[in-house]
């Protein structure tokens, strides 16, 4: 009899519960608890998956009463005839290798009993009902048939039937170990105590569903064994009990044969993959930016990467970002934009400024000019052409809320140019050090979200008088694009005054760097213009 240890820092079984290692499992007694959302395991009234059954496993009484249908308990008797019987493709001579035993009664198939190496078993109820009686989550099935290193390849499924089916069709070409997980999720002990085993195979065939949870174990493997893993094709088809089903053996071989060594979701490799990054990839995308003597030197707002717009308070930055917003909305460009300064009246009244040519940043003016249904046209225009998102975060928002917003945007939205400003103010209430960590934290994950997406973020970085970005140098060092905005705002010429500058100090993208135009404002129509 063996004692199993107590499983703790597991993720939450329950639905309602998204705690990652908050769990402990006590496989000997079947009962859990979580730490973090305080419910025992099992809890009553919850339906929990398959998955989660195979990964936790109750008691024989629980797990049968709970998910094995009433009218199958009742036939499952004593009075059951057990034997080695071909199903779904399988042979009987396949069943009695694997030592999987099926139970009938008169009316057909009542269950089947998969072992494990430790004596533990799953136990399929037809059609498709689990439990588990002593069943360890640190042992593959099929592993007791091969010693360690008797074979040059070792197949893994996924399920007990696809190891049987795959094994039956590999038949006359290796004397090949196939041996499936007991569940889509293993235990950190499984790795452990099984991990040796699996390495001294030369290689290791991965023959797993290609969806999430099929993908995701794949991926394990790789991590753990990168020069040996590879990964089966199944094409149309589902798993390799699917293969046999039809009868596909040939097929099967085929893929078997053919299966490449496997890399990540994340990482590019094979010959076809890097032929689809070139061929299918868009051509390198930009938006011009309506400023000539900056488009000369960086071409534009470029998609999948950081920008920030820089300089001391007070001098305009705002509406320099106005008019590169502008630009995006003459060309028909779809963009979102938030501006943490402003209300949110007058974020969308200085868009409508710059199309109407007049200043309607305020009420008052609006009204002493009797331009209200002047910019109630504009505001429907601006509307009906879809390209403006104007967003804000609610009170109590966190960063990840706000990244998740920019995901939103770039994936459910297709916005592909985002502008945010201050990023200082996006986390806020901190002290300088906290401040620092978060911000440094922020513009990494923003710059990297940038690539990821192919997205422009454009933001505005307040300086300090030394002209380094406040707080936390990383917004710069992690920006692809760096635009040093000045204005002489004590001048005594009036147009100098007005005068902005700009200046390139980073681009990423196309190299150039230094003087980048300048741009006039007019305090009569509050917008700005480029100098020639």
């Amino acid at each position: 009899m063996y004692i199993n240890e107590e499983q703790s820092h597991q993720p939450c079984p329950h639905p309602s519960c998204s705690s990652s290692d908050g769990f402990s499992f006590n496989p000997e007694k079947g009962v859990g608890k979580c730490f973090s959302c305080d419910n025992p395991y099992p809890a009553k009234g919850v339906n929990y998956s398959e998955e989660t059954r195979m990964k936790y496993p109750l008691k024989e009484k629980d797990n049968v009463s709970s998910f094995v249908p009433k009218n199958i308990q009742a036939r499952d008797s004593g009075s059951l005839k057990a034997d080695f019987i071909g199903l779904r493709g399988i042979s009987k001579d396949t069943m009695a290798f694997y030592g999987v035993k099926t139970f009938m009664d008169s009316d057909g198939p009542v269950k089947q009993e998969y072992t494990y190496p430790s004596g533990g078993q799953k136990v399929r109820y037809f059609p498709k009902a689990f439990s588990a009686v002593g069943l360890r989550q640190d042992e593959l099935f099929g592993m007791n048939l091969w010693n360690a290193g008797s074979a040059r390849y070792v197949t893994v499924t996924e399920g007990e039937l696809d190891a049987l089916s795959a094994y039956q069709m590999l038949q006359g070409t290796y004397t090949n170990p196939v041996v499936s997980f007991p569940s889509a999720t293993p235990s950190k002990g499984l790795w452990e105590k099984c991990g040796p085993w699996l390495d001294s195979f030369e290689k290791i065939i991965v023959a797993t569903d290609s969806d999430a949870p099929g993908n995701a174990l794949a991926e394990k493997i790789f991590r753990l064994f990168p020069s040996k893993t590879y990964r089966m094709n199944f094409d149309k088809y589902k798993d390799p009990n699917e293969f046999l089903e039809k009868g596909k053996k040939q097929e099967f071989k085929s893929a078997w044969y053919a299966a490449r060594k496997f890399t990540p979701e994340n990482v590019l490799s094979t010959p076809e993959q890097l032929l689809s990054l070139y061929r299918d990839t868009p051509d390198h995308q930009f938006a011009p930016t309506g400023i000539q003597a900056l488009d000369d030197k960086l071409l534009g707002i470029h998609q999948g990467q950081f920008h920030v717009l820089k300089a001391a308070t007070g001098i305009g930055k705002t509406e320099v970002m106005r008019f590169l917003e502008f630009s995006l909305l003459k060309q028909g460009i779809s963009f979102a934009a938030w501006h943490l300064e402003e209300t949110k009246l007058r974020t969308l009244l200085g868009l409508v400024s710059y199309k109407l040519g007049k200043n309607v940043t305020r009420r008052d003016l609006i009204e002493d000019e009797e331009t209200n249904a002047e910019v109630e046209q504009a505001i429907q225009e601006i509307a009906e052409a879809e390209v403006f998102h104007q967003f804000y975060m609610p009170e109590g928002s966190t960063v990840d809320d706000f990244i998740e917003q920019i995901r939103y945007f770039a994936t459910a939205a297709e916005v592909k140019f985002i502008f945010f400003e201050p990023i200082q103010d996006v986390v806020s209430g901190m002290t300088d050090e906290n401040k620092e960590a978060l911000l440094a934290d922020l513009s990494v994950r923003l710059s990297k979200l940038a690539a990821e997406l192919n997205i422009a973020l454009v933001t505005i970085g307040h300086t300090n008088e030394m002209g380094e970005v406040k707080y936390c140098r990383m917004i710069t060092q992690r920006a692809g694009v760096v635009i040093d905005i000045h204005r002489d705002k004590d001048s005594d010429d009036v147009e100098e005054r007005n005068t902005t500058y700009l200046t390139i100090k980073k681009n990423r993208p196309c190299s150039e760097e230094g003087t980048a135009g300048k741009l006039r404002f007019d305090p009569r129509s509050f917008t700005l213009q480029e100098i020639l």
